[in-house]
């Protein structure tokens, strides 16, 4: 099982909320209680948000939201990207949405559902997999559609031929650089110009896989590194295979997972050893897989192999409630291999595709992570960047670029320079 799952609730859904709380955790699922938490009258649309925003950065596998009848709170949950929510009011709804749309967050009423109903609706929607090829094309055009890259048949086309393109909402990048230019245009003509906002706060430890991959790394190295993400609530320790059941042992009860790399960090074993491989660590305790895909064979065109390969890991992933990332190593691709990487991964049902070992030619750069993002984000995985990450402001940079995870061995001292603390010298070392 293993699973972990944002539940939220309005006023009116709070007692429903505090018995579901206790039943999944009586089944052993890890939960991330989002509010609200009192019968105080509570706009649902800001707790659903949260709950889909966890959901879609890939820190909970599930979601669940109750209000009044579910669907306000839908509503706003499929508004974040990569989020596909239902509003279920019996069982068959539930199994349906998951078998048929893939769902990943559910919606409850509490005005129209009862305990021991909800109970059985949230029982059916945890269970159920979209697995038949049929539905899994169509998810995939329900993801296409906050793109605007879906495409239809001639009478529909016909339809919509008077009402334009989708516009897109502009990126982050888009919007600074017009507020640049009116700062621009202001100076140029005298005039004061403000000053640039301050960016918002983040909250980095969840955003952070603190990392040791050297090859000397010892015993005492890795007790570190687990006290380290104890205390500071990391959001994993990324270790070698090696180090996986002590680094279990070390985190028990915290609330931090382990991640182990896999054919690591060449990417040249054969699928069936990375597989085999992956599910040892996941015996061991590993609840992430950073699998290194086979670079040589997708560079060669073989993207049955690199697809074949993929997929070997991702189904260790799935018989263990692991996720599954996979590492590109962009410094050594091209622009088209590094499309046909993410797509790959994409089609092999991966959860997160992430930019480097950091034991190659080069790391994490602001436009690899931008083109992985702009390519995976539609369709509900997560980005990963790693490699060279050093400083907060090279942390920035990669979540406004769109990564979602960030793996480096530099994190205490990111959290330093946040908090306005002298930072020593010295560079991330895997």
């Amino acid at each position: 099982m293993n699973r972990k799952i944002a539940i939220g609730a309005d006023h009116g859904g709070f007692e429903l909320k505090a018995r579901l709380l206790a039943w999944l955790r009586d089944r052993g699922y890890e939960t991330q209680d989002c509010g609200t938490h009192s019968k105080d009258a509570a706009d649902y649309p800001r707790i659903a948000y949260t709950v889909a925003r966890l959901v879609a950065a890939g820190q909970c596998d599930r979601g669940i939201m109750i209000d009044g009848a579910g669907i306000g709170s839908a509503m706003t949950a499929n508004k974040v990207p990569g989020v596909r929510a239902a509003a279920c009011y019996n069982v068959a709804l539930a199994r349906n949405s998951r078998e048929h749309n893939d769902a990943n967050v559910l919606t409850l009423g509490a005005g129209q559902t009862d305990f021991e109903q909800a109970q059985a609706i949230v029982e059916a929607f945890l269970s159920a997999e979209c697995v038949e090829e049929r539905h899994r094309r169509r998810v995939e055009l329900i993801n296409a559609v906050p793109a605007g890259a879906l495409e239809v048949g001639p009478h529909q086309a016909a339809l919509l031929a008077g009402v334009g393109a989708p516009r897109p909402a502009p990126a982050a990048a888009d919007v600074e650089k017009l507020a640049q230019r009116v700062r621009e245009l202001l100076s140029a003509r005298g005039e004061p110009a403000a000053a640039p906002p301050a960016p918002p706060p983040l909250n980095i430890p969840p955003l952070i896989d603190h990392t040791i991959l050297r090859p000397d790394t010892t015993r005492a190295d890795i007790e570190q590194l687990c006290r380290e993400a104890r205390q500071y609530q990391f959001y994993s320790v990324c270790v070698n295979p090696t180090w996986v059941a002590l680094a279990r042992q070390l985190l028990d009860g915290s609330g931090v997972k382990v991640c182990c790399v896999v054919g690591f960090p060449l990417g040249a074993q054969p699928p069936e050893t990375k597989a085999m491989e992956a599910r040892a660590a996941i015996r061991q305790g590993a609840r992430e897989i950073d699998m290194v895909l086979n670079v040589g064979a997708l560079k060669s065109g073989d993207d049955a192999l690199v697809l074949r390969d993929i997929r070997a890991v991702v189904e260790a992933c799935r018989d263990g409630s692991a996720r599954c990332k996979v590492i590109l190593e962009t410094a050594l691709l091209n622009h088209p291999e590094k499309v046909r990487a993410c797509e790959l991964a994409i089609q092999a049902r991966a959860d997160f595709v992430k930019t480097s070992t950091g034991f190659s030619s080069g790391g994490a750069t602001v436009e690899d992570v931008a083109l992985m993002s702009r390519i995976v984000r539609a369709k509900g995985l997560g980005v990963k960047a790693s490699g060279g990450i050093r400083t907060l402001a090279d942390l920035r940079r990669m979540v406004q670029a769109g990564a979602t995870r960030i793996g480096t061995s530099s994190g205490l001292k990111i959290l330093q320079e946040a908090a306005g603390e002298a930072v020593p010298g010295g560079g991330e070392t895997y």
